[in-house]
């Protein structure tokens, strides 16, 4: 079969044998891309319409205890600039939030040990007694079971876990030897298994990355069904042992997306910030490629530049929560417009009575 075919086919029946998948990994024709495109933001556009739904970011500490080789925020950087954010801080940067229309919050920090059940716990209840009608996402790391019911006990509903790659021998190019993959991919099937909406996620051009492994992060994202997927290019930091190592590319980026897409017509899907990072266009084509989500950024301003996960990241203009005009302008210009709703997963919406 010719690629153009293959999408057409993976469009049809959301699933491809490993070489045909392995084809359009492979195919670098710029016409095949958009194609790709096409198809992929058509199903995006079948299901959630031309909208797209909004999270409030909130960064909560860039102090980590992980080393991951590509983060800027790793524990080895001597050069970080570090900060928390206090409970009052986060609740200030969600109630600015919540007038200005976010219906989700989402806490992202390093693996943080200040952050524990006991003090998440009252955090996130207060969020949820202040804010009833938000949904509250963490992206904090490695926890254990326990933690992850007690913090789903207080009120929070989803949560991201980026896998990074779905094969071992990779994920070890990226991570020191203290971190493993079966460790993260139970982390995951802890999450999923307790009944949160749950994300996870890979780095597009990263060392050690090919289209075999790419073909991997597929297959498991297939197999696990998560109801997010966060993607977004490998932006290399300086002060990380991976810093010189070339970026991931736009063009492979909108590939993945619109194959996962394709794959998974349901999934909460963002446009990410690196994307925009890499090009100033690069949000409005990864919504065009399929993207359905962003996450302007609620953090207080004078911490954002602090969360350096790559070099040069974006935190202003459309980025930014307190420019939501910036970003409905930019929006409009390809014809979407923000859905200010919790857009809750679809699947999650068919799941939930699994664990009442």
């Amino acid at each position: 079969m010719t690629s153009t075919e293959l999408v057409d086919k993976l469009f049809a029946a959301g699933d491809l044998e490993d070489r045909e998948f392995l084809q359009l990994l492979e195919d670098d024709d710029p016409a095949l891309l958009d194609y790709l495109g096409e198809a992929a933001g058509s199903q995006a556009r079948a299901v959630f319409s031309a909208q797209i739904f909004i999270r409030g970011l909130i960064e909560i500490s860039n102090i980590c205890l992980r080393d991951c080789y590509y983060c800027g925020i790793r524990k080895s950087n001597r050069k970080a600039s570090r900060y928390r954010l206090t409970k009052e801080e986060i609740l200030g940067a969600a109630e600015y939030g919540y007038r200005a229309g976010f219906r989700t919050f989402v806490l992202q920090g390093g693996e943080d040990p200040y952050w524990t059940d006991e003090r998440l716990c009252p955090l996130i209840s207060e969020m949820r007694a202040s804010f009833p009608e938000a949904a509250v996402t963490l992206s904090l790391g490695e926890r254990s079971p326990e933690s992850y019911r007690r913090l789903k006990a207080a009120g929070a509903e989803r949560y991201l876990l980026r896998h990074e790659t779905a094969d071992p021998g990779h994920f070890a190019r990226l991570h020191p030897p203290a971190q493993t993959l079966a460790h993260r991919l139970k982390c995951l099937d802890e999450l999923r298994a307790l009944g949160w909406q749950s994300g996870c996620g890979f780095m597009v051009g990263s060392p050690g990355q090919s289209a075999r492994t790419l073909l991997q992060d597929l297959r498991y994202i297939q197999a696990f069904r998560p109801h997010m997927v966060g993607i977004g290019p490998f932006i290399p930091h300086p002060q990380t042992p991976l810093g010189r190592y070339p970026p991931g590319s736009l063009k492979d980026t909108l590939k993945l997306l619109a194959l996962i897409r394709l794959i998974d017509p349901y999934l909460l899907l963002p446009a990410t910030t690196a994307l925009a990072t890499i090009d100033p266009a690069g949000r409005q084509k990864g919504i065009l490629a399929g993207a359905n989500v962003v996450m302007p950024n609620l953090s207080p301003p004078g911490v954002r530049a602090k969360y350096d996960l790559y070099e040069h990241k974006k935190s202003d203009g459309a980025e930014a929560a307190e420019h939501l005009d910036k970003l409905a302008e930019e929006l409009a210009e390809i014809a979407y417009s923000i859905n200010f709703g919790r857009g809750d997963s679809p699947l999650y919406e068919k799941e939930k009575k699994l664990y009442v």
